[in-house]
């Protein structure tokens, strides 16, 4: 287990579960939404770019939002998520609407899927002033990506229409939350929280590391020496 966070976040996320997962991880942290066109306006998934590096983007596109319109007396940490799954080649992202969450449910259905959360975590440095004499805070970014695999159960037309009527499939990747308990999902690989959508340990595993880093990084004040020795 890793050691408490020694800081506070800002946890870019209008997410209900992952607000939930960061409150029981014990975490210090502030809820700033990013902007709802961000994501919108973030390029598709590009030829030739893995999984793991478009929803890492995907990630770093939400906090940069969130950054940008921060007091700038603000310097607190923000950490940003995007969760997808990932089935024989395709990418589930959230539903459009419930034709698209039918098509995505019946797409995992009776098979193994991946689930992968990008992560991108920035931290502030000192405030500087640029050339138009206004404040401009800068950042070290700390980014990354983890995945699971999750295996669930066929269902018939029946029971896909039934879980549809729940509404429970919007605003989630792949149209199913792993935490509601109204599919067959079993998790093979990797941890509930990832596919829930905030990866605990590998988030708290970057920021102890960029913390180390820091301070080997530190230049050290070289001791005086007393007068006349």
């Amino acid at each position: 287990m890793s050691p408490p966070l020694p800081l506070r976040l800002i946890l870019a996320s209008q997410s209900r579960r992952r607000r939930e997962l960061a409150i029981s991880a014990g975490w210090d942290v502030a809820i700033i939404p990013p902007p709802e066109q961000a994501e919108a306006s973030a390029l598709p998934h590009q030829p030739g770019e893995t999984v793991g590096d478009f929803v890492t983007r995907l990630a770093h596109i939400k906090a940069s939002a969130v950054a940008k319109h921060l007091p700038l007396p603000e310097a607190l940490a923000i950490l940003a998520c995007d969760t997808v799954g990932e089935i024989e080649g395709s990418i589930l992202g959230k539903p459009n609407d419930i034709d698209d969450a039918r098509r995505m449910i019946e797409a995992l259905s009776g098979k193994k899927h991946l689930v992968f959360t990008g992560v991108s975590i920035w931290f502030p440095e000192v405030l500087l002033k640029n050339n138009t004499d206004e404040g401009q805070r800068r950042y070290t970014t700390t980014e990354g990506c983890v995945s699971s695999e999750v295996f669930m159960e066929s269902l018939n037309k029946k029971e896909i229409d039934s879980y549809l009527a729940t509404n429970e499939w919007r605003g989630k990747a792949g149209a199913c939350g792993f935490q509601d308990g109204l599919l067959p999902l079993r998790l093979l690989e990797g941890t509930a929280n990832n596919v829930v959508g905030l990866p605990v340990e590998f988030i708290e595993q970057l920021i102890h590391q960029h913390i180390k880093l820091r301070k080997t990084k530190t230049p050290r004040v070289p001791k005086r020496s007393p007068r006349g020795s």
